[in-house]
């Protein structure tokens, strides 16, 4: 077989699609899934299988059917206990199948870190109901925030500055949760400098690193990265530290485990605060396309693949703009690409490829390098800004 491995992939989205990229440069078959066709991964894979993740049976099926090397998710929102399953019969779950259990919900990898690590993290609890929100909220203080315990790109999150504001938040976050679980977690609203994510990465020899990335958020989802964030050697020591802590609990002792992993803090003066963890490349990482000569995508696969990481990844002053839809369709194009490219050399686009738009989806981002990351802010910024989505219905 002309292959190195065959690799599943659960979840098709443009982080998916540029691990495919990355993997198929490496000799990687990829058979790319996810509920609805043409999605952008399977737009670049092997083969594609259409499918519900949250249907055990049908997930099921799909691995007997191809028999991966690696079961690699992409969403949280996948029946984890079939994943469980299919480690115990011998397939390779990346990380493992208990990691992604635990970070399917927000609940699951909150309580692992504050309460088997003792990670430093916000006030939470968790609501079930209205009720449960208030006393919730009660306990937290305001401002808090609202979000559901699954859910992806902020779906849900809202920022209650007073108890008047509970009733809205609940149901907003109910109407955007994914999956059967009507849950959501009620937290401390931290007043932070600055929040950066820290990719870390799992390996068969270790843990490496690559430098902190800062990122900027509208309505819980990324607007804007850069890398690498500027913070004091101690602080990003302590960072660090939590962040192989974490990823240890979840690689497990099984020999396996390996993978990138997006570990965000938030930063508040020399504290550093545990908020979030997923198993699989960031978003706000789409910026190592650009600041890093292996992206977080290339690691990725790597270390699934077991190939050799070969120690932290250094970065070139870099970063990212979003480019969002405003309106829901199936027939559109992308104007501007010229002018974006024109601007500079060191401007990039990455289009992705979605067949559907809809409000503030993420159809693409600009990429731009720069003598400092102030000056990639801007060139990113201005390049996004050339863009525009025309719609044709």
């Amino acid at each position: 077989m002309p292959f190195t491995s065959t690799i599943m992939l659960l979840g098709s989205g443009e982080l998916g699609r540029e691990f495919v990229i990355s993997a198929k440069r490496l000799g990687a078959r990829v058979i790319a899934c996810d509920a609805y066709a043409d999605a952008p991964a399977m737009q670049v894979a092997d083969e594609a299988e259409v499918f519900s993740m949250l249907d055990g049976d049908a997930l099921r099926a799909a691995v007997l059917k191809h028999r991966p090397d690696h079961i690699v998710p992409e969403i949280e929102a996948i029946r984890t206990e079939v994943l469980v399953e299919l480690e115990a019969e011998g397939f390779n779950v990346v990380p493992t199948a208990r990691a992604a259990q635990l970070t399917m919900n927000r609940d699951a990898i909150r309580d692992l870190a504050a309460g088997d690590l003792g990670l430093v993290t916000s006030r939470y609890r968790y609501a079930e109901s209205l009720a449960d929100v208030r006393a919730a909220a009660d306990y937290a203080g305001f401002p808090c925030v609202i979000k559901p315990v699954m859910s992806s790109s902020g779906k849900g999150q809202s920022k209650v500055d007073s108890a008047n504001d509970l009733e809205a938040a609940w149901e907003f976050a109910r109407a955007n949760m994914r999956g059967d679980r009507a849950r959501v977690i009620v937290e401390e609203f931290i007043a932070f400098d600055y929040e950066i994510t820290l990719l870390t990465i799992a390996h068969r020899h270790g843990i490496n690193f690559c430098e902190p990335i800062g990122h900027r958020q509208e309505r819980g989802d990324y607007q804007e990265s850069w890398q690498p964030a500027v913070m004091a050697s101690q602080t990003l020591i302590k960072a660090q530290e939590m962040a192989t802590k974490v990823v240890q609990a979840l690689a497990g002792d099984t020999g396996k485990g390996w993978g990138l992993f997006g570990v965000e803090f938030f930063v508040r003066g020399d504290e550093v605060i545990f908020s979030e963890l997923s198993p699989r490349p960031h978003d706000t990482g789409m910026v190592t396309m650009m600041s890093q000569d292996l992206s977080e995508f290339d690691l990725h696969a790597r270390a699934v693949m077991g190939l050799p990481i070969l120690g932290d990844e250094p970065a070139f002053p870099s970063a990212s703009a979003v480019i969002l839809a405003d309106r829901e369709s199936a027939e559109f194009g992308f104007e501007g690409v010229a002018d974006a490219l024109g601007l500079s050399p060191n401007v990039d686009l990455r289009l992705f490829g979605k067949p559907t738009t809809r409000p503030y989806r993420r159809m693409g981002v600009a990429l731009a390098a720069g003598e400092d990351t102030d000056e990639a802010r801007a060139l990113a910024a201005e390049a996004a800004g050339k863009m525009s989505i025309s719609y044709r219905d």
